[in-house]
């Protein structure tokens, strides 16, 4: 369910409240953006030159595999910070405000504790890929470095924009336990 991720879920027809979607997950959507027209256009013009010309490009597949990663990876935080993951609300719904703040609050806690146990090795492959200078076995021969960046970058960028969820969620939890009778 879309909305804000420090908030319970808005009544129908409430105004939703503002994302916590900062210049770090602003630049991971323009880049996310950029990456998704980069795939289109490499499609495009590899099924253009396959039916008018009647040959392949041959990097239409590895450049769309290393986007679609890019993509994948780097719209974690966008989604984090728009509160676009799926809730379980079922459950939620049966929880008054408290009660679902803090069951998030515990949920993120546990998300950031896994991402950062990815982050982790994550970097390690990529830094021991760095350093044997593997690459692909493709025309290309890319650095397998470059793609596997994407991965560790979004993967970083969305433990940050946990940390921000949690600190906003726990302040909300703070002020409805001040506020409640």
């Amino acid at each position: 369910m879309a909305g804000d991720p420090t908030e319970p879920s808005p009544p129908p027809g409430a105004a939703k409240p503002p994302a916590l979607a900062g210049p770090v997950e602003h630049l991971c959507e323009i880049i996310c953006a950029v990456a998704l027209l980069a795939m289109m256009v490499l499609v495009g013009a590899e099924v253009l030159v396959r039916s008018v010309l009647g040959f392949s490009l041959q990097i239409t597949d590895e450049i769309g595999g290393y986007l679609l990663v890019a993509i994948s990876f780097l719209s974690l935080p966008v989604a984090e910070a728009h509160g676009a993951f799926h809730h379980v609300e079922f459950v939620q719904s049966r929880l008054g405000e408290r009660g679902r703040l803090a069951s998030r609050l515990v949920f993120d806690l546990l998300s950031l504790a896994f991402c950062v146990l990815l982050d982790w090795q994550l970097i390690r492959v990529e830094i021991g890929t760095w350093r044997s200078g593997d690459v692909a076995p493709t025309i290309l021969a890319t650095p397998l470095w470059i793609p596997e960046m994407a991965m560790a970058v979004g993967t970083t960028v969305l433990c940050f924009t946990l940390v921000k969820t949690i600190l906003a969620k726990a302040r909300r939890l703070m002020t409805a336990a001040t506020h409640a009778p």
